[in-house]
């Protein structure tokens, strides 16, 4: 395709500058969405969870709103192009605008990295959830840092979470939980989508959580010469040296924390509930807390059709009672709707009937932020107790 640079420009700009004149009345029963950059306009969220976007693009021929599903827009005589969705079931969900074939952000909300690149999103409410909004309690902080890993030869991103009263506490240390990103995702994952500070500082609140530090590292490390994509045994040691050899020292000499495996906790989401599975049960001697959500090791995703626990972790199927005298908890999660789900539950009812000890919990979603954000709110609540 010959792309007209002129037009492709002109399209920028317009989506750039023209949110001012774009700005929808919000319609009777609806509610602007909390991803909004402006939360006087739409996109605006119906009572049914049905969902009004609008864009601003008069010179456009063709504009479509891709949010899993392609819905073509309308466009009035001002050249406000809108469409009213089918109802959209609660969860975090990215989105596009397609203007004549060319995908871009929707200037109406704010960005978001989690599908390998930027995107927008929008966060539909879940009746009787509040579990991750902002309360008026005691707030911990989310510290954006960098540190220097010999792994990779880089400076690399890393968010800590520390809980609400830490400078106040300066005699007290903390467990902690290394909770890791999906695929196309990074160190903002659980920071921005996953709400991560919000659920620590209710469940704290509310005296069902420990008081713990979380440590949100970038898990794509890489290492020259090394294939380190996928769940192959040389991803996972670079993962694993990346976190033994970089995060976990970082984390342990620049934080008040209780280094010993009785204090640390592994999980992660789908690539990191991988890469957890594979890292945390092969050193039980590090982490006594395992938490695997939504992986796609057990099958259910075209790369996985197949998977051998044993080959992978010697011991699990045949030495159950080893992991169950080192490890505290077990805990695997999905989604009700995921792909992942039957070949999740197979490989759970495995585990049980050869004797090893695992916690096993399905939210209702697919593969997406609730259904990650409600497997953290569980998990963190049988951490370190």
């Amino acid at each position: 395709m010959i792309v007209n640079r002129n037009y492709f420009y002109s399209l920028l700009l317009l989506l750039s500058f023209s949110f001012s004149d774009l700005i929808a009345q919000v319609p009777e029963h609806a509610k602007p969405a909390t991803t909004n950059i402006n939360q006087n306009g739409c996109p605006c969220i119906f009572q049914d969870n049905r969902v009004l976007f609008t864009v601003n693009a008069p010179e456009a021929t063709k504009v479509q709103l891709d949010l899993g599903q392609l819905y073509d827009m309308s466009k009035n005589d001002k050249g406000v192009w809108s469409v009213i969705t089918n109802p959209q079931v609660p969860g975090f969900h990215y989105y596009s605008l397609v203007i004549d074939g060319y995908k871009f952000a929707d200037p109406a909300s704010e960005s978001f990295y989690g599908t390998g690149r930027m995107a927008s999103a929008i966060d539909i409410p879940e009746d009787g959830v509040d579990f991750y909004n902002i309360k008026d309690v005691p707030h911990g902080d989310i510290r954006s840092q960098v540190y220097f890993s010999k792994t990779t030869g880089t400076w690399r991103n890393i968010n800590i979470y520390t809980p609400p009263g830490y400078d106040k506490n300066p005699n007290k240390d903390y467990p902690v939980l290394y909770i890791q990103h999906g695929g196309g995702e990074d160190e903002r994952g659980w920071a921005v989508q996953g709400k991560t500070n919000f659920i620590l500082d209710n469940l704290i609140a509310e005296g069902k959580a420990t008081p713990m530090i979380v440590a949100i590292p970038n898990g794509n490390a890489t290492k020259p010469g090394v294939n380190a994509r996928g769940y192959n045994d040389e991803a996972m040691a670079v993962f694993k040296e990346e976190l033994f050899e970089n995060i976990i020292p970082f984390v342990e000499n620049n934080y008040r924390v209780k280094s010993n495996a009785a204090n640390r906790a592994i999980s992660g989401l789908s690539m990191g509930g991988g890469q957890s599975f594979f890292t945390g049960l092969r050193n039980t001697d590090v982490f006594d807390y395992v938490g695997v959500f939504s992986t796609g090791l057990f099958g259910g995703i075209r790369e996985q059709a197949s998977f051998n626990a044993e080959a992978v972790i010697p011991g699990i199927l045949t030495n159950p009672k080893s992991f169950n005298d080192n490890l505290k908890l077990f805990y695997i999660s999905v989604g009700e709707q995921d792909n992942r789900i039957d070949p999740t539950k197979k490989m759970v009812e495995t585990f049980k009937n050869k004797g090893l000890h695992v916690e096993f919990a399905s939210f209702p979603g697919d593969h997406e932020w609730q259904v990650w954000r409600k497997s953290l709110h569980d998990f963190a609540q049988r951490l370190f107790k």
